[in-house]
């Protein structure tokens, strides 16, 4: 997008789009590919770059530009590379061409499929370029990359160093951020709360491998930048919990960082123990908060559900997350409370089934701990379309949350809303309860977009069609196939794998959390924290190249 500024520079949105490249399936070593611009560009003409383009007014957003910009410039499409990270976006003042550019930094990875033995032919270059190499793209961030005489365009440096953050860091930090992204990125099983935990737990890995230059303003920056990473790069849909512990940490670990390097008990060596520390009591801390929330469940079942009539024989549940906060929170409610029998509606929630797993997980937990026969446990797993079957007459819909937002409401796996739609037609009288922490609360900073939905590998739908020999799949999977490939076709059959979907605020009756039920206030609050932290500790990482 362009624009004019108060003082005559043209303000430039654009994507910086690097493409990645490992060599091996073990090697944490990338090459990154750089191309030479021609002499037909309008600006920088024969400098090295990244692919880039400006952002205009019809992109969805930049991740949308970038994609286009790569297909143009070079042919690659989803076929032949995947969306692999993100970076902080930054921008500057370029007073040669009279412009302001904001970059947005991008980084995809080649497929396997796509290189093979001729990694070389996965790009065609069009007429703006000249030729392309492969670089080191440490080399290049320690600004030995290029060959002599070449010039690169302005903070091609910082654009890399926002996506490739291994770059800035030693050896064992790298390595450390990377497989820790890539087990955030990969995990589909655990839910938001065991996730921030393993999230913390990488964080602290890389924090507790980087000794080199402890203390100083470079450190502190990359230790934020981390942070950014871990947060944004690891599963991005599930990580405002994730960014709201980190940005606790980030508060705590400042103060140690600031204490004065010249008392004998503040040495480097000391600061990180400390540091260390602070991240270790949080992840002990997040044990007992889940012990908060189960209470919390337990004294409100009792209060809307056995206060009137005094002894109940069944209450009726339909869960709707993974959660094994919710899980064990079922389990231990009705362990303590006199009621008979419990049954709980559970929706078979493809393409992964979870439903599936978590009936699985209760029983499995009620079968240890509940030796009382008076007490009867009833499980009916029913599939999604028969969501409207599967409210009827239920005393409560139970939500989990991934995520929190005044603007947009409850973030919760694909199926929660047509489940609460109907519990609300058939079951009027029934609560929409959302069981979850207060950390999941986002704020409107933009740093988790709340208007993005993650839409997953349409492998996992397609498996389960062929596995069962769905009629017509073998039709359905060619024309997949052939759009993804190419573009001039003029049919296409796009097959969509969204894991989650938003309830409106206005359609709970109740958020139960550790810190007892939370009114709207009380979320407002916990957003607007979340906007501040993370401008003081995201919106400061400066431009260093």
């Amino acid at each position: 997008m362009a624009g004019q500024t108060h003082d005559g520079l043209e303000r430039r949105s654009v994507v910086s789009s690097f493409i990645f490249h490992f060599p091996t399936s073990i090697s944490d070593q990338p090459l990154v590919a750089l191309f030479r611009r021609s002499d037909k560009v309008s600006t920088y003409k024969n400098h090295i770059a990244p692919i880039s383009g400006t952002i205009s007014r019809s992109d969805a957003d930049p991740l949308t530009a970038a994609w286009r910009e790569l297909s143009e410039e070079t042919g690659i499409t989803p076929s032949s590379a995947t969306f692999w990270r993100v970076g902080k976006p930054f921008s500057f003042v370029d007073e040669s061409v009279k412009r302001e550019w904001t970059i947005h930094p991008f980084a995809f990875q080649l497929k396997g499929t796509a290189v093979g033995l001729r990694r070389d032919s996965a790009i065609e270059l069009d007429w703006e370029h000249e030729g392309w190499e492969w670089y080191d793209p440490a080399e290049v961030l320690g600004g030995k990359g290029l060959k002599e005489g070449d010039s690169e365009v302005p903070h091609l440096r910082e654009s890399l160093r926002r996506v490739w953050l291994e770059g800035e860091l030693n050896e064992q930090a790298g390595k450390t951020l990377r497989r820790g992204l890539e087990k955030l990125q990969k995990d589909h099983e655990s839910g938001s709360h065991e996730l921030t935990s393993i999230a913390l737990r990488v964080f602290r890995d890389v924090v507790e491998h980087m000794r080199d230059g402890m203390g100083g303003a470079k450190w502190w920056e990359d230790v934020q930048m981390a942070a950014w990473h871990v947060v944004k790069n690891g599963r991005e849909s599930m990580g405002t919990a994730t960014l709201n512990a980190l940005l606790a940490i980030l508060e705590e670990m400042e103060e140690v960082w600031r204490m004065d390097s010249e008392r004998i008990d503040s040495d480097a060596e000391w600061k990180l123990e400390r540091m260390l520390t602070i991240i270790d009591h949080h992840l002990k801390g997040r044990t007992s908060r889940a012990g908060l929330v189960k209470d919390t469940f337990v004294t409100y079942v009792k209060e809307q559900f056995l206060s009137v009539y005094q002894t109940r024989d069944k209450l009726t549940i339909l869960p709707l997350s993974a959660s094994s906060t919710i899980r064990d929170s079922i389990v231990e409610a009705f362990a303590s409370l006199e009621i008979g029998t419990l049954e709980l509606r559970v929706l078979e929630s493809r393409p992964l089934f979870e439903g599936v797993s978590i009936s699985s997980s209760i029983l499995s937990n009620f079968k240890a701990s509940c030796k009382d026969p008076s007490k009867h446990l009833r499980i009916q797993i029913y599939t999604d379309a028969s969501a409207a079957v599967a409210a009827k007459d239920v005393d409560m819909v139970l939500l989990g949350a991934d995520r929190i937002s005044i603007s947009n409401g409850v973030s919760n796996k694909t199926g929660s809303l047509p489940a609460v739609l109907s519990a609300k037609h058939v079951s009027p009288n029934a609560k929409i309860v959302v069981l979850s922490e207060l950390e999941k609360v986002n704020g409107q900073n933009g740093l988790i977009d709340d208007s993005k939905h993650e839409d997953n590998d349409p492998a996992e739908l397609m498996r389960s069609w062929q596995n069962e020999e769905v009629k017509g799949v073998k039709a359905v999977d060619e024309a997949f196939c052939s759009a993804v490939r190419s573009e001039k076709s003029n049919y296409c059959v796009e097959v969509k794998n969204v894991y989650f979907e938003w309830i409106p605020l206005d359609f709970v009756d109740d958020f139960v959390s550790g810190e007892g039920i939370l009114s709207h206030r009380k979320i407002d609050e916990k957003a607007r924290q979340q906007d501040e932290l993370a401008r003081r500790y995201f919106g400061s990482i400066s431009v260093r190249y």
